[in-house]
């Protein structure tokens, strides 16, 4: 009976994405990067809120719209004070916003690089045969799963959709090719190891 090594992969993306923006200082489309500062403008009950943006060559300021024209009432007041103190998670939070960010510049560079932090949840790593890996996002990636899974396992792609075609390595999120696609939270990778010379070498880089 295969005995398996169960592994929590907590995934944080290292760079924020950068909107690419016409600067009229520099004169031409340039990635801004977030400052981790936000602009809070009161005009009576109503509130503004932007997240302050940095040209990357001339540090020219762009504003990433967050609330507009919102009433102070609706804002939760320790919301409004980490927005007034600048608190460097909810910072972050929104500037790893993709899809807010298209949907107010349309174009945007996106970054692969992630830490992963890895936390055996049972099994023993001698005894192992079957690695199932338990992938959770702090935020959403670009990052590929089957690139994800290479530098990870130290692996080659090639390696892990041969072990696919096997039946070998299954991914239980929906749709095909989910080895394309960006890694997703929540999804769960098995990979039978029986019969792999490199078994424990796998084994002890999926445990990091």
């Amino acid at each position: 009976m295969s005995s398996a090594l169960r592994i929590r992969w907590t995934i944080a993306p290292q760079t924020a994405p950068r909107p690419l923006i016409t600067c009229n200082r520099c004169g031409g489309v340039k990635a801004y990067r977030s400052s981790g500062k936000f602009r809070v403008n009161a005009n009576g009950k109503r509130i503004d809120v932007w997240l302050i943006y940095r040209c990357i060559n001339c540090d020219n300021s762009w504003n990433f719209g967050i609330f507009e024209r919102r009433n102070r009432r609706d804002i939760e007041p320790a919301l409004l004070r980490a927005l007034e103190s600048n608190d460097a998670a909810l910072a972050r939070r929104h500037a790893f916003d993709v899809t807010a960010l298209r949907g107010q510049v349309g174009r945007v560079e996106e970054f692969p690089d992630v830490d992963v932090h890895k936390t055996a949840l049972g099994g023993t790593s001698e005894a192992a045969s079957v690695l199932e890996l338990r992938l959770g996002l702090e935020m959403p990636i670009s990052l590929r799963l089957d690139r994800l899974l290479a530098n990870e396992l130290g692996i080659s792609r090639s390696r892990l959709q041969a072990l696919e075609e096997k039946r070998l390595l299954v991914v239980d999120c929906d749709g095909a090719k989910a080895l394309r696609k960006p890694a997703r939270d929540g999804t769960t990778v098995r990979v039978d190891l029986a019969g792999e010379p490199d078994r424990q070498a796998i084994i002890s880089a999926a445990r990091g």
